[in-house]
């Protein structure tokens, strides 16, 4: 009986365990929630994958200070002067980045910057710590350094002449450092003297012991419109009360006269202790001076603003008030988080997904914030103020970022797409005129063609439609069209007249520049299409192919021509690589050049003799080294190997082979110059097996993806379903697609429209 009891006992407690164990399992497998899935996707540190080094060597014009997404300030050890740092110096090559990271020499942290664009401006408003006495010669004071740590939001080194720990970290428009002193006599110096910028001039104020104010001109980007400079105003705020404070002036060394009276002090610095009235000049800073019995902290914040010192103040306070390093730092970590968690990638190689999130990093960058926390913004031109009730976004590089990275801001940061469309309207209001190269409310005008349209356009195609669309139509046939005074396209009227941009028309980039202006036309044709404008819709698609009239069939490639018709002769269709200047490309030559038609691939294969003709073409451009990764219109030259039936392998080993050679974990992991997050953009997209082929038109073609499973998280404001999965079955390089898959249904082409794209849930990609 016993043994019967024990038995039924034991029996009991199986079944119970079967229960718990069977409940558990149910509610395992019960379908998560859209809260508890966001929830999960949220807590992942997608942060960690970030490399700020990336790109900060080849001239990738990177920083690995810290930034906030999409900020107006950031944090940028300055190590590009001085003779210790040739041949990499600021003075002595042309060079566009605060940073260089074989550089050994510190003279201080810039706190406005530019990240990976090719013209030298902003790098000002430099802040050094230093002990002992007071030096203001930044070659004297500067320093080595060592221990450099670059994360997400935070960089820190330490500065070997004086055992000074650096750390920083940055609001979207306040930079916050902490510096940790030695006992003994420390400083911190505001140096306006120093920059990257080709503009001179400052005002500088003391306020108080914990307060110094002031502005600083800058400008003449590329060294273009010096009638353009404009001021940046900052605010710095001081932990700890200082025990001295002083400003400092350098004038100009007078000759004559004037030189015998001032025999004390011709040409020298002048060091105003005490001094609290503004100071103005070129040579100019101030400074906080501190005697500690022991080692201590102090930090400082400093406010940007482009509207005012009020304003600085005021973002100042309202972003950092009450708020400490440490927190501010979280925070701005946790933003990146939250910018970088919209594409998880899942599988494939640690190293590939450190490219992968620095890429989508550096798009996080530019274009940035303009307008203050109260929404005020200097207007174009004249910098009086005006209000936006949303983000006033600059730094428009849209000659590089009309080819992908708009794109991609459609695709995954629809909401921030949809204010940069609605900052290039403003900018037509305020000037009558869509940017070109915008940066701060100033128009640089730099670089050729109309892009801003084109982006306009491929965003309306993409669904996004809530901005003016018969505005921006208004806008777009403005440039189009205008024969006199039309800054956006210089020789239109050869253009329309002729059809192309003659040697005469221009003096470089005849050929470039027209091929820029059809492609623009495409954008205006199909949305006129779009908006029920049929006339317009067909006279600018017939604008669009005009190129075919600059087809030579002796090279089989583009040439340029003279005013009366005649070819450009002597022709050699390579001049023009490594950025030699030549009349008929803009940065690059005709093999760099010819197959940027991505809108008319059928017409270019029609002049080069058909579809075999047209692939031994392209095949040659990277056999004979014309292929350049790191310019702008070639940049989607491997994926047209798609267009050529039997040949879409080409491109899948191309793409993994450019992937491979140019893009890495290390500083000079970038190809060149980023321009913006183009070149980010561009590895993003090929990681994730797909390509947005044609400027303006909305449609993705494929290549192999990196990683075994993408999850991109849409934005439901715009997008009908949560989330698009991209899968693979490998990431072996050496497979090449067998198949591909939409919702689980077979696709018989190498392209999709960006609609079935984002209704669908699934794309899957299968590799032999």
């Amino acid at each position: 009986m016993i043994i019967n009891i024990l038995k039924k006992n034991c029996a009991l407690k199986l079944l119970t365990i079967i229960i718990i164990v069977f409940s558990s399992c149910q509610k395992e497998n019960k379908p998560k929630t859209k809260i508890e899935r966001t929830q999960e996707y949220l807590k992942k540190d997608f942060t960690q994958y970030v490399n700020p080094f990336i790109g900060t060597s080849n001239f990738g014009t990177t920083n690995p200070g810290p930034i906030a997404v999409r900020g107006m300030a950031s944090v940028s050890p300055f190590n590009v002067s001085g003779n210790q740092n040739l041949p990499l110096e600021k003075d002595n090559r042309w060079l566009s980045t605060p940073y260089i990271h074989e550089n050994t020499f510190l003279t201080g942290f810039s706190h406005v910057n530019l990240s990976g664009v090719g013209c030298p401006e902003l790098g000002v408003i430099t802040a050094m710590p230093t002990t002992g006495d007071i030096q203001t010669d930044y070659l004297t004071y500067g320093s080595t350094y060592s221990n450099e740590i670059s994360e997400v939001g935070y960089y820190s080194n330490i500065l070997d002449k004086y055992n000074i720990i650096v750390e920083t970290t940055a609001t979207t428009r306040v930079g916050v450092s902490m510096y940790s002193f030695p006992k003994g006599t420390a400083n911190i110096l505001l140096n306006l003297g120093l920059g990257l910028t080709n503009e001179q001039g400052g005002r500088i104020k003391v306020v108080s012991p914990t307060e110094i104010e002031g502005t600083r001109s800058v400008g003449s980007f590329c060294y273009y419109k010096p009638e353009e400079a404009y001021p940046v105003y900052f605010v710095a705020k001081f932990s700890v009360p200082a025990d001295e404070f002083g400003v400092w002036e350098k004038p100009n060394t007078y000759q004559g006269v004037e030189a015998e009276w001032m025999k004390e002090y011709n040409g020298k610095t002048r060091i105003k202790k005490g001094f609290t009235k503004e100071v103005t000049g070129d040579s100019i800073g101030g400074y906080m001076r501190y005697h500690f019995d022991t080692p201590t902290k102090v930090e400082m914040k400093i406010g940007i603003s482009y509207v005012s010192i009020k304003n600085a103040r005021e973002n100042l306070e309202k972003e950092t008030l009450k708020k400490g390093f440490k927190q501010i730092r979280k925070e701005t970590r946790t933003e990146w988080n939250q910018y970088l968690s919209k594409i998880e990638v899942e599988g494939g190689k640690k190293e590939d997904k450190i490219k992968f999130y620095t890429a989508l990093y550096h798009t996080g960058i530019h274009p940035n914030t303009l307008n203050d926390i109260n929404g005020e913004y200097p207007k174009m031109r004249t910098r009086e103020t005006l209000n936006t009730e949303g983000t006033r976004y600059t730094v428009f590089s849209l000659w590089d970022t009309y080819r992908n990275l708009h794109q991609l801001m459609s695709l995954v940061y629809p909401k921030q797409q949809s204010d940069m469309v609605k900052s290039m309207l403003q900018i037509y209001d305020e000037t009558g005129w869509l940017p070109k190269w915008e940066l701060n409310a100033t128009e640089t005008t730099t670089m050729v063609g109309d892009p801003a349209g084109i982006i306009i356009a491929d965003t309306y195609f993409k669904g996004i439609k809530d901005f003016d669309i018969e505005k921006a139509y208004e806008a777009m046939l403005k440039s189009a069209d205008q024969l006199i005074d039309n800054p956006l396209r210089p020789g239109i009227k050869d253009y329309i007249e002729k059809g192309y941009l003659t040697t005469k028309t221009i003096h470089s980039g005849s050929v470039s520049t027209t091929q820029e202006y059809n492609i623009t036309d495409f954008a205006i044709s199909k949305l006129a299409q779009e908006l029920g404008k049929e006339k317009d819709y067909q006279r600018f698609l017939d604008r669009s192919v005009s190129y075919r009239k600059l087809f030579d069939e002796e090279f089989n490639l583009l040439r340029p021509k003279n005013n009366d018709g005649s070819w450009l002769s002597p022709y050699n269709p390579e001049t023009g690589a490594n950025f030699v200047k030549n009349l008929g490309f803009i940065e690059g030559n005709a093999w760099q050049y010819t197959f940027m038609v991505s809108h008319d691939v059928e017409g270019l294969k029609d002049l080069m003799g058909g579809e075999k003709l047209f692939e031994q073409q392209l095949q040659k451009v990277f056999d004979n080294k014309q292929y350049d990764m790191a310019n702008e219109p070639d940049i989607a030259y491997p994926f047209l190997f798609n267009y050529v039936k039997g040949k879409e392998w080409k491109t899948q080993k191309t793409v993994n082979d450019l992937l491979e050679t140019y893009y890495k974990n290390t500083p000079d992991g970038l190809p060149g110059n980023d321009d913006t997050g183009t070149m980010s953009a561009w590895a993003i997209f090929s990681m994730m097996g797909i390509y947005p082929i044609t400027p303006a038109k909305p449609i993705y073609t494929f290549c192999a993806p990196k990683f075994e499973k993408i999850t991109i998280h849409l934005n439901k404001e715009y997008y009908k379903n949560e989330t698009l999965v991209i899968t693979s079955n490998t990431t072996n390089k050496e497979k090449f697609i067998e198949s591909i898959k939409i919702n689980n249904e077979n696709l018989d082409s190498f392209f999709i429209s960006h609609e079935q794209l984002i209704n669908s849930k699934k794309l899957s990609f299968y590799l032999k």
